[in-house]
């Protein structure tokens, strides 16, 4: 039996539930979400994608490469693991990064989305930029959120959005201008970004479970490497030749079963008038941002300010390594500067 028909039959057993009600879980009409329950994990957590392990893969091509790990600035504080969203027996924790001398009206705020094909990947893996970011004037938040192993789409989006409205009931504590809050994702964590960023104000994406008074909406959006589009011909997602890919493990069915599923989560789908401003950062590697040039179109017609910095001969991971981590946060501190008015 392979992989993805053991994780199903794990989770039906676990739930005590037939399969028919599995099938509801992920409902086809996006309309009918409602919060998900908290399952037993699907499966053990994967830490198979780190920096390190990310670094191996693309020193093959890159030799000269290396880690991005430069001094902890002085100007910053840093706060380990704050519990933001507490459901059933989980506990979602995020890390804060903001600038030590308090300023009036506050700081602009950036939630930093991790990568790792929405199954995989750390928090962690972006605090060097967000640690550098703060010491350019924003308060920097790096949540955790459910991964594939343990619930399905769309419980990340949820943790998202409530990884935002925790950021804006705290505003006080850690200095934050509310009315100034970007997301920053990159690759799975691009995608799901700009879907946050996207679908501002829709309630078919909030469960709001966790600081239901308080706004998840965004003012400009960070996309570093993240696909717009599930189907879309740049799109290399949902090959499952060689076992379930990991937008198919994510969405909970492949695409040819459950097709309008998965135009549920591009967020090429979700482009509106009300879209906020956005930055694409990326590398070589095509299909790994499948829809931004339409995406592109779509903001120019609405009139929103937008940017496109591709990055010649890199890597998938290139922000997570010398010498284009420096490129990348610079691209971030000055599109942040100009959408939001300076600091």
């Amino acid at each position: 039996m392979s992989l993805y028909p053991r994780l199903l039959l794990g989770l039906l057993l676990a739930l005590g539930v037939a399969a028919p009600a599995l099938a509801q879980t992920i409902p086809p009409r996006l309309g009918a979400i409602q919060a998900l329950p908290m399952p037993p994990l699907l499966a053990p957590p994967d830490t198979s994608f780190t920096v390190y392990s990310a670094l191996v893969k693309a020193k093959k091509q890159y030799p000269n490469i290396s880690i991005a790990r430069p001094p902890v600035p002085k100007n910053i504080r840093q706060y380990t693991n704050l519990p933001y969203c507490t459901l059933g027996p989980r506990t979602l924790r995020a890390e804060v990064c903001q600038p030590t001398k308090k300023r009036r009206g506050g700081y602009p705020a950036v939630l930093f989305v991790h990568g790792g094909g929405w199954r995989s990947g750390h928090r962690s893996q972006h605090l060097p930029l967000a640690q550098q970011l703060a010491a350019k004037g924003y308060v920097c938040v790096l949540p955790e959120y459910r991964l594939s192993t343990e619930a399905l789409y769309p419980a990340a989006v949820f943790d998202l959005k409530a990884a935002l409205r925790w950021l804006r009931a705290n505003a006080r504590q850690y200095n934050i201008d509310t009315t100034r809050v970007a997301v920053w994702g990159f690759s799975a964590g691009g995608q799901l970004a700009t879907l946050v960023g996207t679908t501002g104000g829709d309630v078919q994406f909030e469960d709001r479970a966790c600081y239901p008074t308080h706004s998840s909406r965004v003012q400009a959006i960070v996309d570093v490497d993240g696909t717009l589009a599930f189907i879309h011909p740049e799109s290399g997602e949902g090959d499952d030749r060689k076992g379930p890919s990991a937008a198919t493990l994510w969405l909970g069915a492949s695409k040819t079963e459950k097709p309008d599923l998965w135009q549920q989560p591009a967020a090429l789908n979700h482009v509106s008038a009300s879209t906020p401003p956005t930055l694409f950062i990326n590398s070589a590697v095509a299909r790994m941002h499948a829809g931004r040039d339409d995406f592109a179109r779509q903001l120019t017609a609405f009139g929103i300010y937008h940017e496109v910095h591709t990055l010649p001969d890199t890597p998938h991971t290139f922000p997570l390594f010398n010498p284009w981590f420096q490129s990348t946060l610079d691209y971030t501190a000055a599109f942040l500067d100009k959408v939001f008015g300076g600091k």
